[in-house]
């Protein structure tokens, strides 16, 4: 047997090659149990939980989201069955405001929830209408009923101050 081929044994000074490297004394290192590492993986657990709910749970919880008070015109100037494009809450979001047969206006969003086309108002099918995909829409509620689309349009709230409508907030 050559030199640094001897094995550990109390009898021999001598000690395998590896150990000089890594000199590692078993009797002094400390174990951990069974029931502290199970411990240590539930309380691991936990915490990464709630630091998942933290992220993904909190900023739905807390929606300050001020939005703000856009004119849109007069109750006089969309004709009853009719509708008008505008945008709100941003230049760069389309929404449009249907004059129902009742006289109240409701407003939602254009963007299709399917595909982000724009959806358009068919009078005489009184809903709104998604052309790339054939998507129909409610007017009085934004919700699908026809075609691909399955979440309902995201509704513009407004105000009526005398003759004029002001579009106030969102509803998603």
């Amino acid at each position: 047997m050559a030199e640094n081929d001897c094995k550990d044994c109390k009898d021999c000074k001598k000690q395998a090659r590896w150990r000089e490297d890594f000199p590692i004394t078993w009797e002094s290192d400390n174990y951990i149990t069974r029931r502290e590492m199970v411990k240590f993986l539930g309380l691991g657990s936990l915490l990464i939980a709630g630091a998942n709910f933290m992220v993904a749970g909190v900023p739905h919880l807390v929606r300050a989201t001020s939005y703000p008070q856009t004119r849109l015109g007069l109750m006089s100037e969309i004709p009853v069955g009719g509708s008008r494009l505008f945008n709100y809450p941003t230049g760069d979001d389309p929404c449009i405001v249907v004059h129902k047969d009742d006289g109240t206006l409701v407003a939602y969003s254009q963007v299709c929830t399917h595909l982000s086309c724009a959806v358009i108002h068919s009078e005489k099918d009184n809903a709104l209408f998604c052309p790339c995909h054939n998507g129909y829409f409610t007017v009085n509620e934004g919700r699908p009923y026809a075609g691909p689309p399955t979440r309902p349009l995201p509704r513009i709230k407004l105000e009526q101050r005398g003759e004029e409508i002001y579009a106030i907030g969102v509803e998603v």
